[in-house]
């Protein structure tokens, strides 16, 4: 049977002004509206709002995903490609999450890190439209082409910063210490510093773009991909806050 809109809206987490909004542009059309003006759902419609909330998440504009839907031409091809995409990321994550995992065992041991599997997860080159998208195609290409001149050596050395620098992120949360205090606002400017290390990273006179920085903060909390990164919504809110509050102080103020 058809749903209601506020049905519609309890069962798939959004609210019925946004289902309202997706009417209005032409991205979700009701199945039908009664007299009284009130919008029902079917299947297809669900299907619909479902492809809709997952290309949402992948970070498409609305936009681009009613070209894309109203593109596609074998409907269950393309659920079976969205899940396709979402188990490997699944696994992706999985792969980062037991990698972190092994380096904050090995670290509390003291003891040698295998940096054959410390990395499992992590590829340089698999958001190159995601960063194109976001920031444009010459931060990416500086940057790429940083990345492909290193040796094995200098990409082992900064995967092992950056390894090392979710691992600290993520005891530093765990401590019970709060995001402004003098160990986290530490952790923040490292954080900066080491962004700031990346060419095509857009810069100011003091660093990183404010801006960029604050972007990236957020979106390591939006994002489940960055947010299990740091283990978790409620630690990568953490490392968000932390930034937010090194970045917005008084430049006088860092240290």
């Amino acid at each position: 049977m058809p749903l209601s809109i506020q049905q519609v809206a309890k069962a798939s987490g959004t609210t019925s002004r946004t289902l309202r909004h997706y009417d209005a542009i032409g991205l979700l059309t009701p199945s039908r509206t009664d007299t009284g003006g009130r919008r029902w759902y079917d299947d297809d419609a669900l299907v619909r709002l479902q492809q809709i909330l997952l290309l949402r998440g992948l970070g498409l504009p609305l936009g681009q995903i009613g070209q894309v839907l109203d593109d596609q031409v074998d409907e269950l091809g393309a659920l079976r490609g969205h899940l396709g995409r979402l188990q490997a990321e699944q696994g992706r994550l999985a792969r980062q999450a037991a990698a972190v995992e092994r380096t904050i065992t090995a670290r509390a041991r003291g003891a040698q890190m295998d940096t054959e599997t410390m990395f499992d997860g992590f590829d340089h080159t698999q958001y190159e439209d995601e960063v194109t998208q976001r920031w444009g195609a010459h931060a990416h290409a500086t940057s790429d082409a940083w990345w492909r001149a290193m040796s094995p050596e200098e990409r082992r050395t900064w995967k092992a910063r950056a390894a090392a620098l979710v691992v600290d992120w993520r005891t530093t949360a765990d401590s019970g210490v709060g995001p402004g205090s003098p160990a986290a606002q530490e952790l923040a400017a490292r954080h900066v510093a080491w962004l700031g290390s990346v060419p095509g990273t857009p810069q100011t006179a003091g660093g990183p773009a404010p801006q960029y920085v604050l972007g990236l903060a957020d979106m390591y909390a939006a994002d489940e991909r960055f947010a299990a990164t740091y283990g978790g919504v409620e630690r990568a809110g953490f490392v968000r806050e932390a930034l937010h509050q090194y970045v917005e102080k008084p430049h006088t103020d860092r240290r």
